[in-house]
Order: structure tokens, then sequence, then C-alpha cells
């Protein structure tokens, strides 16, 4: 029997989109969002299908939403990250930072509003410590986490008492995007997964609109 609650994951099959989509699992039927082989982690899950979509491509996303009737949460999770000199960021880069980071989650959230509405829902948009400041090297990766920024802020505005919408921004976390050891401390990406977990639980008479979550000090 599926759980009563639902959740789509973006981005499920690695990093934080995973750890969050193993958290959720416990209690939640789990959307498991990847580009091409959802597998690995629904077959780890109690309960969950693979929502496969390149999130590049409108009309894949738009198709593989319809295929969702009832939501609970929605994890926008899914991000690419290019680092480098500005000189040396080409358009392609660019665009596919800003079509992965920025328009899949608005493409997939105005498709998913009617379902969201419906069950009260909750959409928790993964951003980064760079959507808030200037990080040398990373101009597109740090645009697209604005943009994001305020693009949750304002739904926050527009779906008040209708849809609750979490903006989390979780500082170095110990992924394949941030690969290597640069000295810097980073957590494990459960950290992130546990503050996803109770933007979650506050529901659904209040509402978790911001999180910043990071590696302790040392």
């Amino acid at each position: 029997m599926k759980p009563k609650k639902t959740a789509l994951i973006t981005g499920a099959s690695r990093g934080i989109g995973r750890s969050i989509a193993e958290e959720l699992g416990q209690d939640h039927h789990i959307y498991a969002g990847a580009s091409k082989d959802a597998s690995q982690i629904v077959d780890k899950l109690p309960s969950a299908e693979p929502f496969e979509a390149d999130l590049t491509d409108t009309d894949a996303i738009l198709r593989a939403a319809e295929q969702i009737e009832e939501l609970d949460v929605l994890v926008l999770a899914a991000g690419v990250m290019e680092h480098g000199p500005l000189e040396e960021l080409t358009d392609d880069k660019w665009r596919t930072m800003m079509e992965v980071n920025l328009f899949a989650p608005v493409t997939l959230t105005r498709a998913l509003l009617p379902a969201l509405r419906r069950s009260n829902g909750l959409i928790i948009a993964i951003n980064s410590g760079a959507g808030f400041q200037g990080i040398a090297e990373n101009s597109a990766y740090c645009a697209s986490k604005f943009a994001l920024r305020g693009f949750t802020e304002a739904l926050q505005e527009e779906e008040a008492g209708k849809v609750r919408v979490t903006s989390l921004h979780p500082g170095r976390t110990d992924t394949d995007m941030l690969a290597g050891d640069d000295g810097r401390p980073k957590m494990d990406a459960v950290n992130v997964a546990k503050a996803a977990r109770l933007a979650v639980d506050a529901g659904p008479d209040a509402v978790v609109e911001f999180m910043r979550v990071r590696p302790a000090r040392t």
C-alpha cells in the first residue's frame, strides 16, 4: 500500500536530492526525479517510482508532470554547476545552468501547482549560499541561484494560504558537485535532508520560509 503522502524530488539519484528522497521516503511515496535511470534510488525506497525527464527539455518536463495528479511535497533539488572565469564560461554553459537551476524549477512548479494547491502542499527549493553572495569563477551558478531565490520569495507571496514555500540554502556539502578536498569543511548531505524534514513536519498550519544550514565551524 502506498503511503498517503507523496513527494516529488528532482535530482533524486545523487547528492542532496538522494538524501532527501531517502529521508522523506520513510513516510512518503516518492517520485524520484532523474534525467535517465532512477532505478538505483527507486529500488532502495519502500514506496517509489521514477520521474524521468531531461530538465533542459520543457516538453519532457510537462509530459512527466501530466502523470501526477496528487502531490504533497515538491523538492527542487536538481542542479548543475560549471566553474571558471567569465571568459571561459560559454553561452552554452550559461544556458545549461539557467535551464536546470532556474527554468526547470519554474516549469515544473507551474505544472504542479494545481496538485499542490489541492493538498495545501509544500515546495522546497534547494538554493545555496551562492544565492546570497557572488563567488569568483562561479558567475553563472550564482546568477542562477540569485534568480531562484527571487522566484521562490515571490512565490511565497503569490501562493500564501494555498501552497507553502521554503527556500533552503545549504552551505558546502560533500557531493560530487564539490568533488575534491580544498581543506574547507563540508557537511554530509544527510544534514540537508534533516533540514528539509523540518520544513515538511512544520505544516500544514505553519511554514518554514527560509533555512540556512552549513558545516559547523571548527
